[in-house]
């Protein structure tokens, strides 16, 4: 019998040390073929290319730290050594990491965590729960020495100091950070507040990832708090932020949409404080205008008033019965008058109106006597046939002075004009 010959157990212990030592931290690609998660939390899988096939195994250590799943038809890259199992003679890869080929693992864990929680309801608008207008405690969930909370404490002090804050402390980062971000929202949903704000500052699709876990979404998912998710910069959206009811671009940011502006509060409060005071002065001066009005009607309907106006009303009848009696008895005296009472107060009229006229006829010929016209020390100038003044006469100019009986030629010699 040869030299050679050896046991099957042998052969398989060969076979082992040498596969095992040379293929060592191996990187295989292709297409998942058939996959299987245990409950034990190890995973069972093959990969094939278009000629052959290959079994794997990933152990629940490693298993625990990927953060997605992989599927039938998926393309990967696993990492790992190649493992023989003497017993039976077989081998399989020992797989210690898997990526999805030419896709990162953490933008496939999202897209997938993503469908998935949408297909559970988690993204409905219907969810949603409302945030309060008027906050009066507010719950923060974040790492208490972070810069993020210093930044939302600084907010709250510009625009609502009056509210209440609960800084509930937290890890934001990490492998703990999840589990502890969702026990955290957990207690803070116990603390009666009004509303309450996850979050941190930028940084790494690594560092916000603790957000984007399914724990972290099942927490906020059954809330009774309205949860504000407010993780990162504009850019960074995370599954917190599809789950939670508000999604604000930045810890501060946060703070700006949810709480009211106390500037903008005391304008309101200003400007109802005037618009109150001017309907109350409006009121009363209406109210005044109506008891006017009311005092009026009460004096127009008032007994007094009636009585009043009905004696006034009586006085008056009574002052014209008067004046109509003694008017007609001056009628009737007028009418017994004597005819010579009659005749003489005629001729005495006639005669007074006679003398009145031969007045008036005496003054229309004293006016119009030419005699009379000029009085004493005073006579008409003229200058070639027209009446002139005075000072129409130049020197060594000739000119006529006349009264009613005298007519003169003069030659005026000199001229001084009196002021």
């Amino acid at each position: 019998m040869s030299q050679n010959m050896m046991s099957v157990s042998s052969l398989n212990t060969k076979i082992k040390s040498l596969l095992e030592a040379t293929f060592m931290h191996t990187l295989v690609e292709g297409e998942v073929a058939s996959v299987t998660y245990h409950t034990s939390g190890h995973l069972y899988f093959s990969i094939k290319d278009d000629k052959s096939s290959i079994k794997c195994v990933m152990w629940r250590s490693s298993v625990a730290r990927m953060k997605f799943r992989i599927e039938k038809g998926m393309h990967i890259v696993v990492e790992g050594s190649v493992s023989v199992y003497t017993p039976r003679g077989e081998y399989q890869f020992q797989t210690v990491r898997i990526e999805p080929y030419g896709q990162g693992a953490l933008a496939l864990a999202y897209e997938q965590l993503k469908k998935k929680l949408k297909e559970k309801g988690y993204f409905e608008a219907s969810r949603k729960k409302p945030i309060p207008k008027y906050i009066q405690k507010i719950a923060l969930v974040t790492a208490k020495d972070s810069a993020a909370l210093h930044d939302m404490l600084k907010i709250i002090e510009q625009r609502w100091a009056l509210v209440e804050v609960v800084v509930v402390d937290t890890l934001v980062q990490g492998e703990l950070a999840a589990p502890q971000i969702a026990n955290a929202l957990t207690y803070a949903d116990s603390l009666d507040v009004d509303v309450i704000v996850v979050g941190r500052g930028g940084g790494s699709a690594e560092d916000l990832w603790a957000f984007n876990e399914e724990v972290v979404a099942d927490a906020i998912s059954v809330m009774q708090t309205p949860v504000v998710s407010a993780v990162g910069h504009e850019v960074d959206v995370l599954i917190s932020d599809f789950v939670a009811d508000l999604r604000a671009p930045t810890p501060s940011a946060a703070m700006e949409m949810v709480l009211p502006d106390s500037r903008e509060i005391l304008y309101t409060l200003n400007e109802l404080v005037d618009r109150y005071s001017r309907t109350v002065e409006q009121n009363v001066q209406q109210a005044i205008q109506n008891l006017r009005h009311l005092d009026e009607m009460l004096l127009r309907t008032s007994p007094l008033r009636k009585l009043s106006e009905l004696d006034k009303a009586f006085i008056y009848c009574k002052k014209e019965l008067y004046r109509t009696i003694m008017h007609k008895f001056e009628q009737l005296s007028t009418l017994l008058s004597s005819p010579k009472q009659q005749f003489k107060y005629q001729i005495e009229n006639r005669l007074q109106t006679k003398q009145q006229d031969l007045q008036a006829i005496e003054e229309k010929w004293l006016l119009h006597n030419p005699k009379l016209q000029c009085h004493r020390g005073w006579a008409q100038i003229s200058k070639e046939e027209k009446v002139v003044s005075l000072v129409d006469i130049a020197i060594d100019e000739t000119f006529v002075i006349e009264d009613e009986s005298v007519r003169i030629k003069a030659l005026a010699l000199d001229k001084i004009v009196i002021k």
